[in-house]
């Protein structure tokens, strides 16, 4: 699957660090009086007939709601290298981070890359001040808000709206939903009231209040611009893009319908500058209150796994597979003793439901599994060898390993396969840890385009385990557009569209 577009760069939690920042410039917007009015001054017909559209006013959602939206300082302490300290924004001097300019004013905003603690042992260490947003789900001071503002902060200070402020504790975090639960020992207090996702649509208004900049209680408006959105490395979370303006300090407010109610915690954006770009991404509140829940009851939250390494169906893998449309999740790998591999499922299938929901996207299946309780029992749908086949497997603990995504490129070329092929030696088998299929001395044609590499294995076609090249050619012979090839490259496997001629 294609992710270019979501490069970690271009992904901000929006946390704000306290500091000074540059004075932003403003573009002047000139014309003259005479070309205002004819290019703007309706004609008596169109005014007559256009329909009159009402915008929505969002005052009393602000005025209603405003109070249980809190501002979120933390402190701690950082390596002076810049790595990342745990809040999910890095501080400091300058990590690495390959393309981005260092000298970038939102630069510490950016996603760690260098592990949770990063720096190396014995480097100085410095402190570190950061601010975002929460909204209060209790009357006695229980706060929603994302773990990267918190994590591993030494001091949390709430403040709310008529200037209180009060020191949180940090009731616990998940870092695969990006949720986190603070508590402060306080008593009536102003609450939201939490709504669903499931009837918000696409082009509904939303609203959004938080800190940006530190600017509290900030309100900003927009529209859902999409539903379910998988980004990297948050494949448990079925996002909710917004055009709504999310600026660093945003991170952990909340973001409402037109009803007043939370639908979503906004926590990152996409943005090639660091600030506001019309994406925003926000956590549904179903997810959200569910580890709210397991976190108040346990101090954690605990996710299921399937136990597969999972690719995008697109149409090249659908001719294939002879699917009727590129829909569900193409198994490339599936983990030894683990849920699915007990359940029987292997490389090549193609999960099409889980519990009787269809997986039209790849990302919809982590996003399904990961939000159910480690040892529930899930119905699949399989599509193997051009039919449908019935599955249960008992969920793992995601604890230990998550669902994968798997990335691949689009296979497009002409003519024929192009791979010089010959059998593996059994040292050879041993060493790439398979039990059959083929060495690829050479690629060419389409296969090379595909991205197959001299020295990759090639373990199936189509689904088919690889034995022989003559039944390489009997499965490519019968092929009419195109070919799924399996292959193992650095102890990984992959699957790979080849379009044929």
């Amino acid at each position: 699957m294609n992710t270019s577009l979501f490069s970690p760069r271009r992904l901000v939690l929006a946390l704000v660090s306290v500091g000074v920042l540059g004075a932003a410039g403003v573009g002047a917007l000139s014309f003259s009086h005479a070309q205002a009015a004819v290019s703007t001054a309706p004609t008596a017909s169109a005014a007559a007939t256009a329909p009159v559209v009402a915008l929505p006013d969002f005052s009393q959602i602000a005025a209603r709601n405003g109070a249980a939206v809190v501002n979120i300082s933390v402190t701690g302490m950082i390596n002076t290298s810049g790595e990342d300290n745990g809040d999910g924004a890095p501080h400091g001097a300058r990590p690495g981070m390959p393309g981005m300019d260092p000298n970038d004013p939102f630069f510490e905003f950016f996603k760690r890359f260098q592990g949770p603690n990063g720096g190396f042992p014995g480097q100085p260490r410095m402190p570190m001040h950061g601010q975002g947003s929460g909204f209060i789900i209790s009357p006695d001071g229980v706060i929603l808000t994302n773990a990267h503002v918190v994590r591993d902060a030494k001091d949390v200070t709430v403040k709310l709206t008529d200037r209180r402020e009060f020191r949180a504790k940090v009731l616990g975090t998940d870092l695969k939903t990006d949720v986190a639960v603070l508590k402060i020992d306080a008593k009536d207090l102003p609450t939201i009231t939490v709504g669903t996702t499931r009837d918000l649509k696409v082009g509904e208004w939303v609203l959004a209040i938080g800190s940006p900049f530190g600017f509290e209680n900030s309100v900003t408006a927009g529209v859902v611009s999409a539903k379910g959105r998988s980004l990297p490395d948050d494949s448990f979370v079925p996002f909710i893009q917004t055009d709504v303006a999310v600026n660093p300090g945003n991170s952990g407010g909340p973001l409402f319908n037109t009803r007043g109610q939370v639908v979503g915690i906004n926590s990152q954006i996409y943005s090639q500058s660091g600030g506001y770009q019309g994406l925003s991404f926000a956590i549904p509140i179903e997810l959200a209150s569910k580890v709210k829940d397991q976190i108040v009851a346990t101090g954690h939250a605990s996710h299921a796994r399937l136990g597969v390494v999972i690719q995008e169906v697109n149409q090249t893998f659908a001719d294939s597979f002879h699917l009727d449309k590129p829909e569900g999740a193409l198994v490339s790998n599936v983990d030894k003793d683990g849920p699915a591999d007990k359940a029987g499922l292997k490389s090549g299938d193609v999960i099409l439901k889980v519990n009787g929901q269809p997986i039209i996207m790849s990302s919809d299946l982590p996003a399904l599994i990961g939000t159910a309780a480690p040892g529930d029992k899930v119905s699949l749908e399989i599509w193997r060898q051009g039919k449908r086949e019935q599955f249960t497997a008992r969920l793992g603990d995601a604890s230990a390993k998550v669902e994968q995504l798997a990335k691949a490129d689009d296979g497009v070329g002409q003519g024929k396969l192009g791979l010089a092929l010959r059998a593996l030696q059994p040292q050879e088998k041993r060493a790439a840890g398979v039990n059959q299929g083929l060495l690829v001395e050479d690629a060419a044609g389409p296969a090379a385009l595909a991205g197959v590499q001299a020295g990759d294995v090639l373990v199936a076609v189509n689904g088919t385990p690889i034995e022989s090249v003559t039944q390489v050619r009997a499965i490519v012979a019968k092929a009419t557009k195109s070919v799924a090839l399996l292959i193992q490259r650095d102890g990984s496997k992959i699957f790979v569209p080849v379009r044929l001629g």
